[in-house]
C-alpha cells in the first residue's frame, strides 16, 4: 500500500523527485549521451559528438555539463597542449541504466502500435 500511496504523490510545488528527473533527464539529448558513454565507456568531446551525428557543439557542451552537475558524467582535464578532456559515466549515472533499457525495450516492444494508434488520430 505504501507504494500506491508514493505514486499518487506528485506535488507540483516543491521537491518532487519524479518532476526533478524527468525535467533534467527527459530533454532531447541527455539519454542519448548516457547511452554513448555506457557504450563506448571514456570518451572524448569530439568523439561523444561524432557519435550522435545531429547534435550542436552548443547543445552538447550544456547537456554535457548539466550531467555533469547531476553527477551522472565525470569530466576529466589533463593538463596537456592542447588541453585534452575526457568523459565517463559515474556509478550514479550507470545506476540509471537499467532503467533507461527498460524503457528501450518498452519503445521497441511497442513502437509499431503507437505509430499505428498516431496515424490514426
Amino acid at each position: 500500500m505504501e507504494t500506491k500511496k508514493n505514486l499518487n504523490d506528485f506535488p507540483p510545488t516543491g521537491r518532487c523527485p519524479v518532476r526533478d528527473v524527468l525535467s533534467r533527464l527527459g530533454d532531447k539529448w541527455s539519454m542519448l549521451v548516457l547511452i554513448a558513454l555506457h557504450a563506448n565507456g571514456v570518451m572524448r568531446f569530439s568523439e561523444i559528438h561524432r557519435s550522435l551525428g545531429d547534435i550542436s557543439h552548443r547543445m552538447l557542451t550544456v547537456t554535457l555539463r548539466t550531467l555533469e552537475a547531476d553527477g551522472m558524467v565525470a569530466r576529466t582535464v589533463y593538463a596537456e597542449v592542447p588541453p585534452r578532456v575526457e568523459y565517463r559515466l559515474t556509478v550514479q549515472g550507470e545506476s540509471l541504466l537499467p532503467h533507461v533499457f527498460g524503457l528501450v525495450e518498452w519503445a521497441r516492444a511497442n513502437m509499431e502500435g503507437i505509430f499505428a494508434d498516431r496515424r490514426k488520430n
